[in-house]
């Protein structure tokens, strides 16, 4: 089965690979399920079975005008885990991907889900407001929309220099490796890169935090520079009571490839037998 069917009729690219508990792997913006591809890899050789999807918009699915709503995401991946038939699942998103699994707990429940996991997530609430003041204003989120409408292949090449924390003197991803992101980045619709960019910045998700009544683990990079742990993972795990927070000292936003090896190591102690 490479495709999964939306309630729309989007069609869902689906990567399934081993046997074993399921861990459905939710990928960031914007990118594309290939970016899990190491820990996925891992997952299903340690005994469990790894789903990894392309978001709609994305990649290798369908590129439908409207559906980037994470209620529509949330849909999306409910239609994973129906057509996959992943059951007692352990749900890990990354930035974006957070949401999604946030949105899902929240409209679905938590009855078939396992476990979560919270990468790099953008949880609870991006935009700086009254009552959310350490989030990031609306005027950073204008521009960074103006830039990718003027020129999305040359916005890409800053953005993945600091989403894998890029400096001067100093390399902790290859040059292939971004440009392996970029590549993968301009995969997908321009409508949808927008469309996604507005839903993460500007959905609230201190209302969904309620479901997570289930084992939740929040990882997360102290330099994270696209998505800052004080206004995410350190007030979104605080909300989670029981929750777990692993903080990677020094560590960008894109620990899949940064700090691989140790995020695969925390990902299977999580999800456990």
């Amino acid at each position: 089965m490479n495709y999964v069917t939306a309630a729309d009729n989007t069609q869902l690219y689906v990567k399934d690979w081993g046997s074993g508990r399921p861990v459905v792997l939710i990928h960031g913006w914007p990118l594309s399920a290939d970016s899990w591809d190491d820990q996925a890899m891992a997952i299903a050789s340690a005994g469990h079975r790894a789903i990894a999807y392309d978001r709609r918009g994305f990649g290798r699915s369908s590129q439908p005008w409207d559906g980037q709503d994470y209620d529509t995401l949330a849909d999306d991946l409910a239609a994973v885990l129906d057509h996959t038939g992943a059951d007692d699942a352990v749900l890990v998103g990354f930035s974006m991907g957070g949401g999604e699994v946030a949105r899902y707990l929240a409209r679905y429940g938590a009855a078939g889900i396992h476990k979560a996991v919270l990468v790099s997530s953008v949880l609870p609430f991006r935009l700086k407001t009254a009552d959310n003041p350490g989030g990031t204003d609306q005027a950073a989120f204008d521009k960074t929309a103006l830039a990718l409408n003027e020129d999305r292949a040359k916005f890409f090449t800053g953005f993945f220099e600091k989403f894998f924390g890029v400096a001067a003197g100093t390399a902790p991803v290859s040059a292939e490796m971004l440009a392996w992101a970029h590549g993968i980045a301009m995969q997908g619709s321009l409508r949808a890169t927008l469309e996604a960019l507005k839903a993460f910045s500007t959905t609230d998700f201190r209302s969904d935090m309620a479901a997570f009544t289930l084992p939740t683990l929040f990882i997360h990079g102290t330099d994270d520079a696209t998505v800052p742990i004080d206004a995410s993972s350190r007030p979104a795990a605080a909300m989670v009571p029981g929750s777990t927070l692993i903080e990677y000292d020094g560590a960008p936003h894109g620990l899949f490839a940064t700090h691989k090896a140790r995020l695969t190591r925390d990902l299977l102690e999580f999800i456990g037998a």
